[in-house]
This record gives C-alpha cells, sequence and structure tokens, in this order.
C-alpha cells in the first residue's frame, strides 16, 4: 500500500467516523506537498465512489490572517462536492463536523473551463458567469488543527462545507480587490476585510488556482463553483452560532453600499 493510498484511507475513514488523526507529517516526516496532493485525491476517490460529485474547488490559506492563524505560509487546494454544499443550516452533526470554523469568502461561478498554466486574472473575469458572498466553513481530521502544510494539503485543504449567498454579482462591475466584508457573529460585529487579502485580488487567487491544478492535470470547468480563500480571519463556531457577512463595493464608513450578504447558521 502506498503512502498515498494509506493515509487517504485513513482520512477518509476519519470523514466517516467523525473523529481526528494524529498529524500525518508527525508519522510519515519523509513526506512531501506532492505527496499530500497524492493523497488528497485519493481521499477524493474514496468519497466519489460513495456517489459524491466533484462541484468546484476551494482555494486554502491565501490571506495573511489566516496564514499567520493556522502557521501554513502558502496557498493550497481542495475539492468541492455535491455533500459540502448547505442550503439552509448547517446541521453540524449530519454533516460530521469535529472542530468547524467560519471564513467569509468570494466565490466565482464560471460560465468557462480554464486550464493552466498561464491563466491570468483577466481571463478569469472573463471566464466568470458571477460572484457570490460565501460562507466557508472549514474543519480538520487533524487533532486539535495541528496542521502544517502537508496535512491541510492531504485533507482536502481542511474543507467542511460551504454556503451560497443568494445574490449573483457580475464581477466585471465591481473593484474586487477593493470589496469589503463585514462579519458578525451571535449579532456582534467580529471581523472584516478587503477583497484584496487574498492575492491582492480575488480573480489573481482563482488565477493562481488554474495554474496550480494544471500542473495536477486538473481544470476549472465550466459550472464551477470556486471559492477564493477568506477574506478574514477564521472564526471557531459550535452549535447555536449564527454568522452573518455583508458584502459591500467598499468601506460603509466611506460610503460604500451593501450588494450581497450571506449566513452560516449552525444547528
Amino acid at each position: 500500500m502506498t503512502a498515498a493510498t494509506r493515509h487517504g484511507q485513513e482520512l477518509y475513514e476519519a470523514l466517516r467516523e467523525r473523529r481526528t488523526l494524529a498529524p500525518l507529517i508527525a508519522r510519515d516526516p519523509a513526506l512531501t506537498v506532492d505527496d499530500a496532493y497524492a493523497i488528497s485525491l485519493d481521499f477524493l476517490r474514496r468519497r466519489l465512489a460513495d456517489g459524491e460529485k466533484v462541484v468546484g474547488k476551494k482555494i486554502g490559506v491565501t490571506s495573511k490572517a489566516v496564514q499567520d492563524m493556522l502557521g501554513v505560509h502558502q496557498p493550497d487546494f481542495g475539492f468541492l462536492t455535491d455533500w459540502m454544499h448547505v442550503e439552509g443550516d448547517i446541521d453540524v452533526d449530519a454533516k460530521a463536523l469535529i472542530a468547524p470554523r467560519a471564513e467569509a469568502e468570494i466565490a466565482f461561478i464560471l460560465k468557462e473551463g480554464l486550464s493552466g498554466p498561464g491563466v491570468t486574472a483577466g481571463q478569469v473575469l472573463a471566464a466568470t458567469e458571477s460572484v457570490v458572498p460565501c460562507f466557508e466553513i472549514v474543519d480538520s481530521r487533524i487533532t486539535d488543527w495541528k496542521i502544517g502544510i502537508v496535512d491541510t494539503v492531504s485533507d482536502n485543504a481542511s474543507c467542511g462545507v460551504y454556503v451560497l449567498g443568494e445574490e449573483r454579482l457580475d464581477p466585471r462591475a465591481f473593484d474586487l480587490p477593493g470589496l469589503h466584508v463585514a462579519v458578525t457573529k451571535n449579532g456582534e460585529p467580529l471581523s472584516e476585510g478587503y477583497g484584496h487579502a487574498v492575492q491582492g485580488d480575488p480573480a489573481q487567487a482563482v488565477a493562481w488556482l488554474a495554474n496550480t491544478l494544471g500542473a495536477y492535470g486538473v481544470t476549472l470547468d465550466a459550472g464551477d463553483v470556486i471559492l477564493s480563500g477568506s477574506l478574514v480571519p477564521l472564526a471557531p463556531a459550535v452549535k447555536g452560532d449564527s454568522f452573518e457577512m455583508i458584502l459591500s463595493d467598499r468601506n460603509p464608513a466611506a460610503g460604500g453600499q451593501a450588494i450581497g450578504r450571506c449566513q452560516a447558521r449552525f444547528v
């Protein structure tokens, strides 16, 4: 059994049994980032065999706030499946969430596919049907979130589930780096940030994803939902918590207008 199949099976069983594992890199220190992506693909293969379908991809650890929080200092990627998309309240037990954290993002919905290398931010905008306010609920099958880059990559970029807001916005109508997000938790202000927190421009982050995936023979496809990375620090969540993000065309204090919102309620 290869390292990819061994650790892929471990992570799959941990997901299905709602339990955690000791960090992979601590038990197998020879693992590289390329090994981690092979583990991630094996983990995904097992989920697809259960009937899940890939509906998009996600970028992780793009902002300095998240990098500093997790101690991981390069972006990564994972896959979104239909099972991970939540409409309405998030049932923590039904989705087998262990230690969820909420992060506010801008999601891209593609109308055309993208295949790296060489994809630019301009090409991302041309290929995008709409952008959407989004909460990604990250989670970790690694005990106590003690992750390095190998562990989070192997664990599908620490993805749990995601929630999309109702608004579908034309990305060409706004300055994406200048978009402002304000997040509340249980009705109280929690955090705020801007689009430029993710690699200077959310579209640039998606271009990075297309180019990085290209090296592994994976494409971004028409209809894909792409989560471009958190604009704010991750916030721990438990049953009963309610988060709301309001996306504005610039800081409301400077006269910006709300253009979309998303809620994540944990039950």
